[in-house]
């Protein structure tokens, strides 16, 4: 029998999932339960533009992406939007899961106008690639640059 998948935006008791989650994406160790968490939690569901999308898969969060739309003076003053911090539970990759948040992500930013959709990684690994590319994203158009500020 197949898992029910319910995708929908993250609501405010979604933060330890969340965060386990996000604890899958590398050198991202949980942060203490705090009031300043919580704050910034609440901070971030109330963002204007700032999507999380959740994969849920029986009542576990099992994939996430972010989605920000950001208002823009050119394009036709159309926004653009920036998907960051793509994750899947490791119990449950290659369901298909990241490419439905992938989806949500951009079906939302067609509704907002966007003109384009850009995702930055850090993997290396050609497989992570080929599975953005097959997402619908290039790494041919243009040329990401960070300049960490830590």
């Amino acid at each position: 029998m197949e898992n029910t998948v319910l995708l929908r935006e993250a609501q405010e008791a979604d933060l330890s999932g969340l965060l386990a989650l996000y604890a899958q994406l590398g050198d991202n160790p949980i942060p203490q339960n705090s009031e300043n968490l919580l704050s910034l939690w609440r901070e971030i569901l109330a963002y204007p533009g700032h999507h999380i999308v959740i994969a849920e898969v029986e009542g576990q969060l099992a994939a996430s992406c972010v989605l920000q739309i950001i208002p823009n003076l050119t394009h036709g003053q159309r926004p653009y939007a920036l998907v960051e911090n793509v994750v899947t539970d490791a119990a449950f990759r290659r369901q298909g899961l990241a490419s439905s948040c992938l989806n949500w992500a951009q079906e939302k930013a067609r509704t907002a106008g966007c003109y384009k959709l850009m995702l930055l990684t850090g993997s290396k690994e050609e497989g992570t690639l080929h599975f953005y590319e097959k997402a619908g994203y290039n790494r041919k158009d243009k040329i990401a640059f960070i300049q960490w500020l830590e």
